[in-house]
């Protein structure tokens, strides 16, 4: 092997570290923000909101959609699919990357236990939205616009609450839209 190779694969591997040491930092950042401007109010809504991302919830509302809506029954299979898909990338990833659930700040504690000590990817951000975006698509209107808030609120809270940093959220949300790709591209 030749040195510039070797010197090449070194500038690369430094600029990768660099990068996701710039991206941590970037979030423990934008997470102390949304930690430190917390309210009463937020804390109680939020931490009954971000139940809807848990597992039993999620798979509950898939089934009932897929089962017992037939004009929502396409989406609540493409939902279902998203979410076990979603689901297993989210468990290999964790235990791969094995980040650690964030520190808080002096003073502040997460506001709900968290079901296990990885924190990348969201799990909550990627069941909520894996089956609330399609029921949102189909349903369309008002109501479509009121389910994805609410699927997309349950991942912001995931990082209110202190148990997920932002970048966590938006790796789950990304996790849901390739599982609703994934789904749509085999003709669900």
């Amino acid at each position: 092997m030749d040195d510039s190779q070797d010197t090449g694969e070194n500038l690369e591997e430094t600029s990768v570290t660099e990068l996701i040491l710039r991206l941590a930092r970037h979030d423990e950042r934008a997470l102390r923000a949304l930690l430190l401007r917390r309210h009463r109010w937020a804390d109680a809504i939020l931490g009954l909101i971000t139940h809807l991302g848990g597992a039993v919830i999620s798979i509950a509302a898939a089934l009932a959609v897929w089962l017992f809506v037939p004009s929502l029954s396409r989406a609540g299979l493409l939902g279902g699919f998203a979410l076990a898909l979603s689901h297993g990338l989210v468990q290999l990833i964790k235990r791969t990357a094995n980040r650690p659930r964030p520190q808080m700040p002096p003073g502040l504690e997460a506001l709900v236990r968290a079901p296990d000590r990885f924190s990348f990817p969201s799990g909550h951000s990627a069941a909520s939205l894996s089956v609330g975006l399609p029921i949102a698509l189909t349903i369309g209107g008002a109501w479509g616009w009121v389910i994805l808030g609410l699927a997309l609120t349950v991942g912001f809270s995931r990082a209110y609450l202190g148990v997920h940093y932002p970048g966590d959220v938006m790796a789950g949300w990304l996790l849901a839209l390739l599982g609703i790709w994934a789904g749509m591209l085999i003709g669900i």
